[in-house]
């Protein structure tokens, strides 16, 4: 008997809306950790949007109007700032799907070193959706899960590329603000 795998499009619709993000970061190297929370809101974007144009034009490909774009915005707070000062900021992803469960993903600008990046990702016989992404020294791999309708996992490790030695790992909880669902 073959499970019926959750698609992208399915995964990428469970998720739009707005989070309550509670994150622990490890830094091994260091032997120190972060504690953070963040207001995420995901929405999609329409293919043709000027930001997704932009970033199509960044990878000399041709706009894809097959893509699926999101838009991630935050807003966080860490224990290692002094102040309470938040800290926000957006990226924009495109997923280029190959078949219903794995393809590739555009990035504005990358999650562990700071510029553009592609990433590869597939949904799992668990329905959770990993995603891998190398840079110039590191790859980092990321695990995100649905626990329920409105609560999300994410469990994210980040490695360098030449020892493959686990240099961060990091842990989310995100629940879904079931007040902005309303209209």
């Amino acid at each position: 008997m073959t499970k019926n795998l959750t698609t992208i499009n399915q995964f990428i619709s469970k998720s739009i809306g707005e989070w309550k993000s509670i994150r622990s970061t490890h830094t091994l190297a260091f032997q120190e950790f972060e504690n953070s929370t963040s207001r995420i809101f995901i929405n999609k974007i329409n293919s043709k949007n000027k930001k997704v144009v932009e970033i199509f034009k960044n990878y000399k490909l041709s706009l894809n109007l097959e893509s699926i774009a999101i838009s991630i915005k935050w807003q966080a707070i860490s224990d290692w700032d002094d102040d309470d000062i938040s800290k926000g900021d957006e990226t924009i992803l495109i997923f280029l799907p190959k078949d219903k469960n794995s393809g590739i993903i555009l990035r504005n600008k990358g999650y562990t070193e700071n510029f553009i990046s592609s990433s590869s990702y597939f949904i799992d016989e668990q329905n959770n959706l990993q995603i891998t992404t190398f840079y110039k020294s590191t790859v980092s791999e990321e695990r995100i899960s649905f626990l329920s309708t409105h609560i999300r996992s994410r469990f994210s490790t980040i490695r360098n590329q030449e020892t493959e030695s686990v240099i961060q790992t990091s842990h989310t909880s995100e629940i879904r603000n079931l007040a902005s669902l309303k209209d």
